[in-house]
C-alpha cells in the first residue's frame, strides 16, 4: 500500500509539474514598453491603519508614466493612525488625488469590499485599477496592465505582484501563493470559463473595465466575501465577461507579512473560504499531501519512485520562482511548505468555525454567527 501511494503521488507530482510548465507558457504577460493609455483610470486605494505604507504606494502611483488622464483616490477605512494625513502629504497637493474618508460596513457587508464600493462609487475611470497600500508600482505598471487588459479583451486583469519575503515563515508559505495557480489553473480556459473553480486573482493589483465591473454588479455583488478578490472575478464572469490571472513581476511588488504571527493570522481569516467547504479544503490538502509529502517521505527511506516525486515538486516550484522573481533554493523545502499550508487550513476552519476571526480590529463572521442567525 505504501509503495502504491508513493508510485501515484509521484505520478501527480509530474503529471502537475507538466501542466506548470505549459501553464509557464501561455502566461499573459505585459509589455516592457507599452503604448500610451488615451482613456480615463481611476486608480483607488482602500487603506485602513495603512500610516507606514499608504505614503510610498501612493508616490509610486504618482511617478506612473503613459497614463496622461489619471486620477487616484484613496479611502481612509476608519484607521485610527494618521493613514488620511499620511495620505495627504504624500500627495503634495497634485490635483489628481482625492482622500476620501469612509464610512463604517452596513450590515452584511465586510470592510474591505465595502471600502472598495465607496471607492468606485466616487470614481469616474473608463478602467478601474484596484491597489492595495502595501503595493509599489513601477512606473510604466498602470500603462502595462491597462494594456493588458485591452490588448487581449477581458474584462478583467489580475497582474500578481512580485511577493517579497524575508522571514523564514514568509519564505516558507509565501512562495506557494503564485505556485498554486500556476500549476493547478488551466490559464486559456480560465479566461473565458464562468465556472467559479476556474478563477484566481489578486486584490493587490486588479484592472477592471468600469461599465465590465458595474454590469456584474460591483463589490454589492460580493459585500460578504473575505476573497472578494477572486469573487469580483466569478461576478464579471457570470455577467459574460471575460478574465484571468496574469504576471505581474515586472510590475509591482508587495510584501504582504513581515512575521510569523502575521502569516498565521492573514491566512487565518480566508483559507478557511478558499475551498467552498472543511470537506473540499480535506480533499485539496490531501491530494496536495499526496503529490508533494508522501513522495518525499519515501525519498527518505530509499524509494527511487519518491525521489522522482519529490524532485518534480522541487522542479516545479524552481520554474515557478524563476518567472516569479522568488528564491529557487527555498523549493527544496517545498514538502514542508505543504504540510505548513494544510496546517494553517485546518487552523482557519477550527477559527471560523468558533467565529473567533478576526482582522484589522474588526470581528469576521463565522459559523457560529450563522448558525446564529439561523436559528433568529
Amino acid at each position: 500500500m505504501s509503495g502504491a501511494l508513493t508510485r501515484a503521488g509521484s505520478a501527480l507530482a509530474v503529471l502537475l509539474t507538466v501542466h506548470t510548465v505549459v501553464n509557464l507558457r501561455l502566461l499573459r504577460t505585459p509589455d516592457a514598453d507599452p503604448p500610451p493609455v488615451r482613456e480615463r483610470v481611476s486608480v483607488l486605494v482602500p487603506a485602513r491603519d495603512e500610516a507606514h505604507q499608504v505614503g510610498d504606494c501612493l508616490r509610486a502611483v504618482l511617478a506612473g508614466t503613459g497614463v496622461a488622464d489619471l486620477e487616484v483616490l484613496v479611502l481612509d477605512d476608519g484607521s485610527v493612525d494618521g493613514t488620511a494625513d499620511a495620505a495627504r502629504a504624500a500627495a503634495g497637493g497634485d490635483p489628481r488625488v482625492r482622500v476620501l474618508t469612509g464610512t463604517p460596513p452596513p450590515a452584511g457587508w465586510l470592510g474591505k469590499p465595502w471600502a472598495c464600493r465607496q471607492l468606485a462609487a466616487a470614481a469616474t475611470g473608463d478602467v478601474l485599477v484596484f491597489v492595495d497600500a502595501d503595493v509599489r508600482l513601477a512606473p510604466h505598471a498602470l500603462a502595462a496592465t491597462v494594456g493588458l487588459l485591452r490588448r487581449h479583451r477581458l474584462d478583467l486583469v489580475s497582474p500578481y505582484p512580485r511577493q517579497l519575503t524575508g522571514t523564514a515563515a514568509e519564505r516558507l508559505v509565501q512562495p506557494l501563493l503564485q505556485w498554486s495557480w500556476l500549476t493547478t489553473l488551466p490559464l486559456r480556459v480560465a479566461e473565458w470559463s464562468p465556472r467559479p473553480s476556474l478563477s484566481a486573482a489578486n486584490g493587490q493589483l486588479l484592472a477592471v473595465d468600469a461599465a465590465a465591473y458595474r454590469r456584474a454588479g460591483g463589490h454589492d455583488a460580493v459585500r460578504a466575501e473575505v476573497l472578494d478578490d477572486i469573487a469580483l472575478l466569478r461576478a464579471v464572469k457570470a455577467a459574460g465577461g471575460r478574465g484571468v490571472v496574469a504576471d505581474g513581476t515586472t510590475l509591482a511588488t508587495c510584501r504582504m507579512y513581515t512575521s510569523w504571527a502575521q502569516v498565521r493570522d492573514g491566512y487565518a481569516k480566508s483559507l478557511w473560504s478558499a475551498f467552498g467547504s472543511p470537506a473540499g479544503a480535506a480533499a485539496v490538502t490531501g491530494l496536495l499531501t499526496l503529490a508533494y509529502v508522501v513522495p518525499a517521505a519515501a525519498a527518505l527511506r530509499g524509494s527511487r519512485a519518491g525521489a522522482v516525486g519529490y524532485a518534480a515538486g522541487v522542479l516545479g516550484r524552481v520554474l515557478v520562482a524563476r518567472r516569479t522573481g522568488g528564491r529557487p533554493l527555498d523549493a527544496a523545502a517545498h514538502p514542508l511548505s505543504v504540510l505548513a499550508l494544510a496546517g494553517l487550513t485546518a487552523r482557519s476552519w477550527w477559527l471560523h468555525q468558533r467565529g473567533a476571526l478576526t482582522w484589522k480590529g474588526r470581528t469576521l463572521p463565522g459559523a457560529r454567527d450563522g448558525r446564529r442567525r439561523r436559528r433568529g
